[in-house]
């Protein structure tokens, strides 16, 4: 059963745009329906969490509008994090989920019981995942994997 879910941001959870206006602004479009998706995950158990690599006060007011508790944002090496996160919650990795789309996911994706890798992912980290999604990330990718989570645990007697 996956009991910790955790995602990658820009290119996943996003489309990978950052809009820059010069001075200190910045955007990111996230999809309504992958938020909804989330929140089902975290509905039915499944704690969440958000490993970003870059970081953006963005990703945090995304993190706290969605309820998520466990968001690094603008680490360096995302698999330390996600362990160390496994370990406090006392899960093995078989229980941890990770989505991704570039090569700095690639060992949470692998380390992951369940790695997926969004359609519009690097060929290796797509090779390398357990499940790929038919959706690109920011247009639908996280509500499918949350979607595969839900009946995957649905199926373990969850």
């Amino acid at each position: 059963m996956i009991r910790l879910a955790a995602f990658d941001v820009d290119g996943t959870l996003t489309d990978g745009g950052i809009y820059l206006d010069g001075e200190a602004g910045e955007w990111k479009r996230f999809d309504v329906q992958d938020g909804m998706g989330l929140s089902l995950l975290a509905r039915s158990g499944v704690t969440l969490a958000i490993i970003s690599g870059r970081y953006s006060p963005v990703t945090e007011r995304r993190a706290r509008e969605l309820g998520i508790k466990h968001c690094a944002n603008g680490v360096g090496e995302k698999l330390p994090i996600l362990q160390e996160l496994a370990r406090k919650l006392g899960l093995s990795s078989e229980e941890v989920a990770f989505g991704g789309d570039d090569v700095n996911d690639l060992p949470c994706i692998s380390w992951a019981g369940l790695g997926v890798a969004v359609q519009n992912a690097l060929p290796e980290v797509r090779e390398a995942a357990d499940y790929v999604t038919r959706r690109s990330g920011g247009a639908g990718a996280v509500r499918e994997m949350a979607e595969y989570i839900l009946a995957y645990n649905r199926s373990e007697g969850a």
